[in-house]
This record gives structure tokens, C-alpha cells and sequence, in this order.
């Protein structure tokens, strides 16, 4: 048998959690949790639906995440792609985690619940930044918060200076749409020469 297919091979194969990666799960922010998603510029959200699961880059200055209470999350939907996947995910289905990430920590913060949208306008108006207003907030109803060790990201290197990627060794976003829509009139390298201009104008 080369596939893992019951719990019980699972845990023959892993054995038992430490106390320790149990006793750091919390049903509520505690305040240390609360201080780390204060501080987190950066977070993934991912969503279930009908299509499948989707995961989404989230970022702004931090605290863009607001601890509404010890079991609520708020975040402003900020111009994106317009494809709206989390958000017909949250609809449709409302379950939705989060992990949050600090440039130079290695330590990670994971939340899991339920979530929903809100366009209450004041609410709205109370996320605005640099003039612009969210057109919804996703409000994140907490059920488990619990930090995840360094390992990953030392494995990874990820905030080694040293481990970061030469643009000329990864594709660009032009090169990627170019060799997807090669049957389409579609300029590759002006999509990134012009790129820059765009996002300047549209981030917000």
C-alpha cells in the first residue's frame, strides 16, 4: 500500500501531537494572538465553495485587520482582480481560515471559523484608506486561533535576504498571460512595461 487512506494508519505513522502544539489552541484571541494580528501586514485567506477550495493573498499596512472582540476579525476586500472567488466562497458557504505572517518572524498566526460580508456603511466608511472605501468588509468569526512554529519558514528561508529570487529567473505576470491567451491579441511586454502605472493608480 503506498497511500495513506484511514486515521488510524495516520496516526500510526505520526503518533500523538506534543501537549505543547495542543495547549497552544485558543477558542477566543487572546490578547498575544490579538498583538500578533495587530501587527501582521500580511495574511492568506482561504475558502470553501462549490468549485473547490481557493486561498487569497491579503495585505495592507498593519492593522488592517481589526480585533473587533476576542471572537471577531474584520478585513476590508480591497481592489483586487474582480474575480470575487473568496467572496462567492463566503456566500455560499461561510467556513474560512486565515494565517497571518510578519516580515522577519517565523513564528505564523492560523484562525479558523466561519465568516460573512457586510456592506453596513459605516462599517465601510470606517475602513477607508488613502480616500477609497472597501465595497464589503469579510468579518471572521473566530473558532480556534493557535500560532504555528518557525520551521517552515526556516526551511524555506523565506526572510533571508539571500533566498530572494532574481526577477530574471521567474516568469513575469506578461510572459504567464502571454502564453495563456497566445491565440488572443495580448502584448505580453507591454502588460509589464505598463504594469507598474496601473497598479499606482488602482491599488486603492
Amino acid at each position: 500500500m503506498d497511500r495513506i487512506e484511514t486515521i488510524d494508519q495516520l496516526e500510526t505513522i505520526y503518533g500523538e501531537a506534543p501537549e505543547r502544539a495542543l495547549a497552544k489552541e485558543s477558542p477566543t484571541i487572546i490578547p498575544e494572538y490579538a498583538a500578533f494580528i495587530r501587527r501582521a501586514p500580511f495574511c492568506m485567506l482561504a475558502t470553501v465553495g462549490p468549485e473547490g477550495v481557493d486561498v487569497s493573498p491579503r495585505g495592507d499596512p498593519p492593522g488592517f485587520v481589526r480585533v473587533a472582540d476576542e471572537r471577531t476579525l474584520m478585513l476590508p476586500d480591497r481592489r483586487g482582480n474582480n474575480r470575487v472567488d473568496s467572496l462567492r466562497n463566503i456566500v455560499r458557504d461561510g467556513r474560512a481560515s486565515l494565517i497571518f505572517m510578519i516580515p522577519g518572524i517565523g513564528e505564523t498566526l492560523r484562525v479558523n471559523g466561519g465568516a460573512d460580508l457586510s456592506i453596513d456603511p459605516g462599517l465601510l466608511d470606517s475602513f477607508a484608506f488613502e480616500g477609497k472605501t472597501p465595497r464589503c468588509i469579510v468579518r471572521v468569526h473566530v473558532e480556534t486561533v493557535y500560532f504555528q512554529c518557525q520551521k517552515a519558514l526556516a526551511r524555506s528561508g523565506l526572510w533571508d535576504p539571500a533566498a530572494r529570487a532574481d526577477r530574471s529567473e521567474v516568469p513575469t505576470a506578461g510572459q504567464m498571460l502571454q502564453a495563456l491567451m497566445k491565440d488572443r491579441d495580448f502584448d505580453g511586454d507591454d502588460y509589464d512595461r505598463t504594469y507598474p502605472e496601473h497598479m499606482a493608480r488602482t491599488i486603492y
